[in-house]
């Protein structure tokens, strides 16, 4: 395991734990916002741009790029936006591609 894989792992369990800290309602109601609702997709984002560089072809590289981008700056508009939605758009194509990128195993 790398120094990169280290570091995705991190910011994905940190997102994970931004994303239960609003789901329990652990702090005032507008830090429960901003952890689940803005720090998580970033989190997310700055994640997916890591894991880019390791996807097997190029097309699910710029595409893993793309969705991380969509989390990112999803996340950077005001919250009563319509548009801020393509963070979850982005959130569904990263993991999507995740799952792509995984090597078939058959025993």
């Amino acid at each position: 395991m790398n120094n990169q894989q280290t570091t995705q792992g991190i910011l994905s369990i940190a997102a994970v734990l931004c994303l239960v800290a609003g789901w329990f309602n652990l702090f005032s109601p507008e830090i429960n916002v901003l952890l689940s609702r803005k720090v998580f997709y970033v989190l997310i984002g700055i994640s997916f741009f890591l894991q880019a560089p390791m996807m097997t072809t190029k097309n699910f590289m710029y595409c893993m790029y793309a969705a991380a981008g969509l989390c990112i700056v999803g996340a950077l508009f005001p919250l009563d936006w319509k548009i801020s939605g393509i963070k979850t758009l982005g959130l569904l194509g990263g993991i999507i591609l995740s799952f792509a990128n995984r090597p078939n195993y058959r025993q």
